[in-house]
């Protein structure tokens, strides 16, 4: 029996869908609506993850995040940010809500009404995941390559735990930065700087 502590960060629910039942992109967002305490993705292969609420630390280091890039995007004006409620419709048939997401103006400008309603069916261009303390690095780390697979340019995964954050670019080995101050997103975000030292110390 597995004991639950309180008061602390409890890892996300996988449920199997397939072959049973297969859910279209439009139940499976209807099944999103009805449900919107939850946070859910889907997988390629159709299962469903249900993460918890976050803890403190970790909701303050994404509202951080999110903040930061959609103060750039705001002077950049090439794209628009994305908080970690939006769905994306990855090519691989996925439904990944990345903590912070971004996508170039021009992609988004070839979409219809009714698709920007909805999660959206493209992977964003830059995105940032955060580890909490109940996700496994290893399945942060799949999820990040998963990105690139995709068509994203750049991807960030953070880790606070270790002070580490895994840069990932197409035709470019994984960058693993240890313990940085800063960290830049150029050429897809030219000009945006990460001051890392707010997101390790959560400062309350």
């Amino acid at each position: 029996m597995t004991k639950v502590l309180p008061g602390t960060e409890q890892g996300p629910l996988t449920v199997h869908f397939r072959p049973v039942i297969e859910l279209t992109e439009d139940q499976f967002f209807e099944f999103c609506q009805i449900n919107q305490e939850l946070r859910i993705e889907r997988t390629a292969e159709g299962d469903l993850v249900i993460m918890p609420p976050e803890g403190g630390e970790t909701g303050h280091r994404n509202a951080l995040l999110t903040t930061w890039v959609s103060q750039w995007a705001l002077q950049d004006g090439t794209g628009v940010t994305f908080g970690s409620s939006t769905g994306f419709i990855l090519p691989n048939g996925a439904v990944r809500a990345p903590d912070v997401a971004w996508v170039r103006r021009s992609r988004l400008t070839a979409l219809t009404a009714d698709q920007k309603q909805k999660f959206l069916p493209l992977c964003p261009d830059f995105v940032v995941e955060i580890r909490s303390p109940s996700d496994r690095l290893g399945t942060l780390q799949a999820k990040m390559q998963e990105y690139l697979d995709n068509g994203a340019q750049l991807a960030w995964l953070i880790d606070p735990q270790s002070r580490n954050v895994y840069r990932y670019r197409p035709n470019h080995p994984v960058e693993c930065l240890e313990n940085p101050t800063t960290v830049v997103a150029d050429p897809v975000l030219p000009g945006f700087l990460l001051d890392l030292q707010r997101v390790w110390e959560p400062g309350f």
